[in-house]
């Protein structure tokens, strides 16, 4: 008998269960419950009105195309821009236009308008639910622009602080909150590839605007390249906010800013480890990247040229990020594009980057140090569920808050006192195992999956029906039992680190 949600608003069919209980009834309740569209649910909610039900039974892409579209303009205008700051950062390192300024503080100012982003996420989740995504989307675009304005005008720190670091912060978190979730509503098969190809645009921001905004300091000022930037992040962002559709009712979208239940899921504090320490990673190396050409004896045109070529190793790989995460299984490639982050930060960038050439080669694993973009949406889809996807982001970005707003502090005060490459080379050392430790998180979350899957029992079809998010077999009440009394007596621990070395797509 087939049972399981409509595929076009659930995954994997075993998104909740990370505990399981020792009562003889309670573990085949939950998995019931994972499975058996009329069981309700915190975690399940249909829609109510014959409209949402009709929208409910879509094509895969139509108009979601349209949406990917916008999402990436939003990607490149909010997440793009906040990649240039790296060549705002070697300007303010050099050049002591702001005054009580320290290099710290300059660091602080990359990291609070990230960290502004992720923290304001609850009240532009509460926002969706209360005026929509397109409002939400548009004010976004105000603060973002009112930011570029306040900065242009900015001489003292305390200003730069406000404008640059709060507002700009206050308006990314605002745009990005109301698109991020938006693209897995319409897309099943091709989930991760459309999602990874709206973030790539953050890729193609950073490429652009890392070279355009060093050619309008040079050439316009850093007054004018700030009022250039505000100008054409408004135009675009406020035309996106006119394009824009979402499916929240149709998929039953929560927005709720604080979902408490999600604290006691021990599989979403791995998923919420392997951002910590990957968004710590990834901040550090966008950001210091052209600070360290310059320190490596390079030209501020070829430390721009280092940062523009790592964002466009974001832009073309995140795509590609997508489309093997189709293939391979979402966790598969988020995990291994960790480790590999994690090993060319601790050979490439510390042996090669020294020379200009190897510097570069390093610049173009940028997609994979940046990995967690791409990949968050669809892995925490298959966590938490399409449904309940807009709560847990909520809180995952405020689990981001800390790392986002001090890594590129700790990378600066980790620097050497000294002339030359080897002075970023603590920094190196922590941002590859800062990387390591995020692989750790999702190698582990990738063991839950591989025991919840076996635990309710889905062998092979049941589990390729489960990665591609379609209705599942529910396993006969023999094999439920024999699964369980298997589980039983085998250590948790052990099972644990017994599927890390499994190879499965998942």
């Amino acid at each position: 008998m087939t049972l399981g949600p409509n595929p076009s608003t659930a995954p994997a069919p075993s998104r909740h269960n990370a505990s399981f209980p020792p009562s003889n009834q309670a573990p085949m309740a939950n998995a019931r419950a994972a499975v058996e569209p009329e069981s309700k649910s915190l975690f399940d909610e249909s829609p109510e009105d014959g409209d949402a039900v009709k929208e409910n039974e879509f094509k895969e892409g139509g108009y979601g195309w349209v949406v990917v579209f916008g999402v990436w303009l939003v990607n490149m205008h909010t997440w793009g821009l906040i990649s240039s700051y790296a060549i705002f950062l070697a300007y303010y390192l050099r050049s002591g236009s702001i005054i009580g300024a320290s290099p710290l503080f300059f660091a602080f100012i990359g990291g609070l308008s990230t960290s502004m982003a992720l923290l304001v996420s609850p009240l532009a989740t509460y926002s969706i639910k209360t005026l929509g995504t397109r409002i939400t989307l548009f004010i976004g675009a105000v603060f973002e622009a009112g930011s570029f304005i306040g900065a242009s005008f900015s001489t003292h720190a305390w200003q730069l602080l406000l404008s640059q670091g709060v507002c700009f912060g206050l308006g990314m978190g605002f745009c990005f909150t109301a698109t991020v979730g938006i693209v897995p509503q319409w897309f099943t098969k091709r989930r991760s590839f459309a999602n990874a190809l709206a973030t790539g645009g953050s890729g193609f921001g950073g490429l652009t605007y890392a070279l355009g905004a060093n050619a309008m300091i040079t050439n316009l000022g850093l007054e004018w390249a700030f009022r250039i930037l505000a100008i054409t992040c408004f135009t675009v962002n406020g035309c996106v906010s006119l394009i824009i559709k979402d499916r929240n009712k149709a998929v039953g979208a929560k927005h709720i800013a604080f979902h408490k239940d999600l604290f006691f899921q021990p599989e979403y504090w791995l998923f919420v480890g392997w951002g910590f320490f990957g968004i710590i990673g990834y901040i550090i190396v966008v950001f210091s990247i052209a600070d360290f050409a310059l320190q490596a004896g390079f030209t501020s045109n070829q430390a721009s040229l280092a940062s523009a070529m790592f964002n466009l190793s974001q832009a073309l790989g995140r795509p590609a990020i997508g489309l093997l995460s189709d293939r391979l299984g979402k966790m598969n490639v988020a995990g291994i594009g960790t480790l590999i982050a994690s090993v060319v930060a601790f050979f490439l960038w510390i042996f090669a980057g020294k020379y200009f050439a190897g510097l570069i080669i390093y610049a173009l694993f940028g997609a994979v140090a940046g990995i967690i973009w791409p990949c968050v949406g669809p892995v925490g889809a298959e966590v938490v569920g399409i449904q309940l996807l807009p709560a847990a982001l909520s809180l995952y970005w405020i689990g981001l808050v800390f790392p986002a707003t001090f890594a590129e502090v700790i990378g600066l005060s980790l620097k050497r006192e000294m002339v030359g490459a080897g002075v970023y080379l603590n920094v190196q050392v922590f941002t590859g195992f800062m990387f390591f430790a995020s692989f750790l998180s999702m190698w582990l979350l990738r063991s839950w999956k591989l025991r919840q899957m076996e635990y309710l029992g889905l062998y092979e079809k049941g589990q390729e029906a489960a990665i591609h998010n379609v209705a599942v077999i529910h396993p006969s009440e023999e094999s439920k039992h024999e699964v369980v009394s298997t589980r039983r007596q085998q250590n948790i621990v052990v099972s644990y680190i017994t599927n890390m070395f499994v190879m499965k797509r998942l």
